[in-house]
């Protein structure tokens, strides 16, 4: 029976505004139709059609198959906390409360991750779910579920589908959402049931926007069919290991017990042996991998061009797939901060989403015990039982991606129904896929598997054309039907991070999270822990042990068993930890997890270079060592440090440069006597950036293939097959083929470490320009590009800003928009103005701790932000912090829509009650839910 309803109150709408946004690539046909059809203006957008979504949150509710009755408490920012006395209850109550606020997010995302997206919108989605559908994670997720999650983890996600479906009882599409009324799904759309496999698929989405540095193989083998050796070396410099710390700083691997072991401790501190496999070889890293040297060299650059071309095309709403994205988080002892327990900050960094891709909540048991046994709040992702990041009554524990490296791409020589490996021709395995489209015929597909993964290239009919006409060297097989590209990747086995979910959120203690850890196999994510008197780290994840000489670099010949994964992987007592420090602080930042010298694994290549998880050691250290205690209020601070740590090494040589231009003087002079902070308000800030990102373009963008360019920016180079300079008659143009916020140089760190080996250097070839284009265009060394840099950066400004540097600001050009991420992107400019929002100017910039990401090779838009704060006190945990990007609700004109992202720009925090009094004190609206 559908529930029933007591004492309604709905939300009120709040304001909206004309906005834009990132572009997703999501069509709409059936809302054109619509829009014909004359349903979208007019009395169609009534107040009682906005409205009819909003969840009720005040009075009862009757749940058919709840066992006792569950308080839903909302505060003034409509963030719930569940009551329940049972964890069946609990669970079941945290899916209704979820449909309520983000049911087509859900929705959404479910279609998305199974590659159904067309059965929704249209057959322009259809070369997504494509690709999707090769990736297979609906698949490996039900396998997972079929054969490796616990029993009590089935018993929660069938507990949180039962309650997503119990709110889907009985509703139309337009009491769901107001998307659904815009997409004509008002009366007709009835979503299939909620499934346990939907909520599991979610992990795979969030892994695979956590890959690792699959994109750094494409780029640096894209590299070199216009840079040598030593050029893609200079791009890909190694780990600063001497100035900047890694993650575990007091521990080390033991090669006598097979173990990693912290300094003067001869135990892993609780973690049992039991790994997910044996150690085997190792083998360490040196910089760029050799190991496609006998693969066909022209195949490989035609592939992944094209590979790039259909990874691009993967829904924003899984993430960016540029490089940069990283995240903070630190743990620092109670013998360093005002309370004299430990402080836990944590903010992950990921692509602007509309709503959040978090969702705030609480999850309490009235009593904790063995039929009730949790007592957990933070966040969470909709669609999701349990919470990821947070706290319970004992721990707190963070997140930020390990980078370690679990995907490898591999080039296959493709013959008949089959493939070259080991000299002999192996059969394909198959599936068919059939992708119905909504409007349309339906399409089927066969998906090809080699040993090592699904052919991704088989998405791409151009690419099956181009593998079939590839040229290859000597070293290479012959070509027969041409060539493909596979991808191995630990996130197409099933695995356990669900239990490991679950597992994290009831864990007392360092010895019982390290045991949960171990269960989170994949993404490999740092973990950073607090309980009320110790902090700790953690490294867990299912990383492969590759054959010795192979590190996972650059993509690697399929056909060579040499290069085939081992089958082992790293064992859970083998991967780097630190407990309880004897400095007092655990910082990670995406930089080196530990000392090569120190570990015999290859984790990755391609670290992030350490520049946020430097500053934010250095600011820890400063407080310290200034005989101060660090509070809540100085964790976030830090959180919003906006400092720029590559202006401080080119500021003073651009302050040294001789400007002739009296107007280019004028904007020479802002950097004088500027701190290097990113405000919004900054005009040093703005002009910096300018001439950092045309210091980027001349050395180094405008030297790169075009693969790696931004789309539709055009240069005259030097043919491909040139052994020495050209003509200028001989020139080509050449346009580039990415998209403005994928392209390259991003300015991530890694750039802030190329530049940085390259300051000394004055006159490397780097520094040169090409010739042309008259004398003042032309740089034969650093100092002369430098201002050819700053002459440009005027200019740009100028155009951007006005003349007048007085009216300039860092805000005005880096400004974030929320884009809702279906009918946001492409739907009519009506839509995009009742679902979007902003724009907002930012502080912060790229690599900085208050990491508001922009690339550097497509403008100063922010591309990705930290997508929520928190700062724990371990010592009153109702005295803790937190913020969301947007707000809880998915409603458009909901309250709770973008109520939050106000005070997040400002760096503001909420406050977070954990306790019983607490959340009753600032409680607003109180629903019962009623068996």
């Amino acid at each position: 029976m559908p529930p029933t309803t007591t004492a309604s109150s709905g939300q009120q709408p709040g304001k909206s505004g004309r906005k834009k946004g990132r572009r997703a690539r999501l069509f709409v046909l059936v809302l054109v139709l619509a829009i014909i059809g004359g349903v979208a203006y007019g009395g169609y957008w009534s107040v009682s059609t906005v409205r009819a979504s909003f969840p009720q949150t005040k009075g009862s509710i009757t749940l058919e198959g709840l066992s006792g009755p569950v308080d839903v408490k909302r505060d003034s920012y409509g963030i719930p906390q569940i009551y329940a006395s049972s964890d069946a209850d609990l669970f079941m109550a945290q899916g209704y409360v979820q449909a309520q606020d983000r049911f087509y997010e859900m929705d959404v995302r479910r279609h998305m991750t199974s590659g159904r997206l067309s059965e929704m919108f249209g057959k322009g989605q259809v070369d997504n779910d494509e690709f999707l559908r090769t990736l297979g994670w609906d698949r490996v997720a039900k396998e997972e579920y079929d054969t490796k999650l616990s029993a009590s983890t089935k018993k929660y996600l069938q507990a949180y589908a039962k309650g997503v479906n119990a709110y889907l009882q009985g509703k139309s599409g337009k009491d769901i959402s107001l998307e659904y009324a815009a997409l004509g799904f008002e009366n007709d759309y009835k979503p299939a049931k909620w499934t346990p496999v939907d909520s599991v698929s979610w992990l795979k989405a969030m892994a695979w926007d956590l890959r690792g540095n699959m994109q750094d193989e494409i780029d640096r083998a894209l590299m070199t069919s216009r840079l040598g050796p030593k050029q893609i070396a200079d791009l890909y410099p190694q780990y600063p290991y001497s100035r900047n710390q890694t993650i575990v700083q007091e521990g080390q691997y033991n090669e006598l017990t097979g173990t990693f072991e912290q300094d003067g401790s001869s135990d892993n501190n609780g973690l049992s042996g039991s790994g997910t496999s044996t150690s085997g070889s190792t083998g360490t890293s040196s910089s760029t991998s050799s190991s496609t040297s006998g693969t066909a060299s022209s195949a490989l650059q035609s592939q992944l061009s094209g590979l790039y071309d259909v990874l691009d095309d993967v829904p924003t709403a899984v993430g960016v797939n540029g490089q940069g994205i990283g995240s903070n988080s630190w743990v620092v002892a109670g013998s360093h901060t005002i309370t004299g327990h430990p402080l836990l900050a944590n903010d992950p960094h990921l692509s602007a989403s509309l709503p959040s891709v978090w969702y705030q909540m609480g999850l309490h048991c009235r009593t904790v015990s063995s039929k009730c046994q949790y007592d957990v709040t933070g966040y969470t992702f909709a669609g999701m039982p349990g919470v990821v990041i947070g706290h319970n009554a004992k721990i707190a524990w963070g997140m930020t991606n390990s980078g370690v490296d679990v995907t490898d791409l591999y080039l296959e020589k493709l013959s008949g129904d089959g493939y070259l490996y080991d000299g002999r021709t192996k059969p394909f395995t198959t599936r068919e896929e059939t992708i119905k489209v909504a409007g349309g015929a339906s399409k089927k597909i066969v998906v090809r598997e080699t040993n090592n993964g699904p052919l991704l290239s088989d998405r791409s009919d151009e690419l099956v054309k181009v593998g079939k006409k590839a040229t290859v060297d000597n070293a290479a097989p012959d070509r027969g039907d041409g060539y493909g590209i596979a991808l191995r990747w630990t996130a197409l086995d099933p695995g356990t991070s669900m239990d490991a979910v679950f597992a994290m959120d009831k864990a007392s203690n360092w010895s019982e999270f390290r045991e949960a850890a171990s269960l989170f196999d994949v993404p490999s994510q740092n973990l950073v822990y607090a309980d009320a008197t110790s902090i700790g780290y953690t490294l867990p994840g299912r990383i492969p042990i590759r054959a010795k000489g192979d590190d996972g670099s650059i993509p690697a010949p399929g056909w060579d068993p040499r290069y085939r994964w081992t089958g082992k992987y790293i064992q859970q007592d083998e991967l780097p930890y630190e407990y309880n420090p004897s400095r007092g602080y655990i910082v990670t930042a995406n930089q080196a997890v530990v000392d090569k010298d120190k570990y015999p694994y290859t984790l990755t290549t391609d670290w992030g270079y350490g520049t946020r998880s430097q500053r934010i050691t250095d600011l820890i250290e400063q407080k310290i060592k200034g005989g101060g205690k660090i509070s809540t209020d100085d964790m976030r601070q830090m959180q919003l440090d906006n400092s720029s740590e590559i202006a401080k090494l080119l500021v003073p040589k651009l302050l040294k440069i001789d400007i002739k231009d009296k107007d280019v003087r004028q904007a020479q002079e802002l950097l004088e006597g500027w701190d290097y902070t990113q405000d919004a308000d900054s005009a040093a800030a703005a002009y910096f950036n300018a001439v950092w990102r045309n210091i980027l373009k001349l050395a180094f963008g405008n030297k790169l293939p075009k693969e790696l360019r931004v789309k539709g920016q055009c240069l005259w180079v030097d043919p491909i097959d040139t052994t020495g300079p050209a003509d200028e008659t001989d020139k080509v143009r050449e346009c580039g083929q990415r998209d403005a916020d994928q392209a390259q140089p991003d300015g991530g760190d890694r750039w802030f470490e190329v530049v940085r080996n390259l300051m000394d250097d004055e006159n490397s070839d780097w520094w040169t320009t090409p010739k042309g284009g008259g004398d003042r265009l032309k740089a034969t060394n650093r100092d002369q590009l430098f201002e050819r840099a700053m002459i440009d950066a005027r200019w740009e400004l100028t155009a951007k800003l006005g003349k007048d540097i007085d009216t300039w600001s860092w805000g005005r050009l880096h400004r974030l928009f929320l884009k809702n991420q279906t009918l946001g992107t492409d739907g009519p400019g009506f839509l995009q103005y009742m679902l979007n929002r902003g724009p907002w100017k930012l502080s912060g910039g790229e690599a900085t701790v208050n990491a508001t990401g922009w690339n550097a090779a497509g403008g100063y838009g922010v591309v990705w932000v930290p997508s929520m704060r928190m700062v724990v006190n371990l010592g009153d945990l109702d005295k803790s912090k937190w913020i969301n990007l947007t707000g809880a609700s998915g409603h458009a004109y909901s309250a709770h829509y973008t109520d939050q992202t106000g005070k997040w720009v400002k760096g503001e925090l909420l406050d977070w009650a954990f306790s019983d009094d607490a959340v009753d004190k600032s409680t607003s609206d109180t629903l019962v839910l009623k068996p």
